[in-house]
């Protein structure tokens, strides 16, 4: 399994099925990794990156605090794989001279990395390069992750998926509360 360093570039509001998605990029290159997450871990993962503080712990707060407590620390997260469009996770977290691997949501283990300040990585293959016109003028497909050759799906085309990308906001959640 090749696993490839990511960081996370956006988040934003899908507003065609009202969900949320983080953009994740592979480390000084190119390639794309969106995944669609759940209002609570986006607030979370928006709230990390934008150093607020809460007058009390949110739930990935709490679990930085669980895993520091025990006597651990977070040394990677790995999104290793995808089925049925739904992603799968790990948590690497060493104690005492043991590495223990927990399986999580990517949503989570990402609003969990950030709190650690701990990198990400995914398996290579979920990687997408978004590449939509190179310089002879031919447009390339939009494959999801894991169905590599894959013609544009019917949910996004390659120009909807471009401009909703380049147009993503920090507004796109709504307004937070401290």
């Amino acid at each position: 399994m090749q696993l490839i360093e990511v960081e996370v570039m956006r988040l934003g509001l899908d507003r065609s099925n009202s969900s949320y998605v983080v953009i994740l990029r592979e480390k000084d290159g190119e390639r794309l990794l969106p995944i669609w997450i759940g209002q609570p871990e986006a607030e979370s993962i928006v709230i990390e990156m934008s150093k607020l503080r809460r007058d009390r712990p949110l739930t990935h707060d709490l679990c930085k605090t669980l895993i520091t407590g025990l006597g651990g620390t977070l040394r990677r997260i790995q999104i290793t794989r995808v089925e049925n469009r739904t992603y799968f996770a790990e948590l690497h977290i060493r104690r005492d001279e043991q590495m223990i691997n927990i399986d999580a949501r990517p949503s989570d283990s990402i609003a969990i990395a950030l709190r650690f300040s701990a990198p990400i990585f995914a398996q290579e293959s979920l990687l997408t390069a978004l590449v939509f016109e190179d310089s002879s003028g031919e447009t390339e497909s939009y494959a999801p992750p894991g169905e590599a050759g894959a013609e544009a799906t019917d949910e996004m085309t390659p120009e909807q998926l471009k401009s909703y990308l380049e147009n993503l906001r920090p507004e796109d959640f709504g307004k937070f509360t401290i």
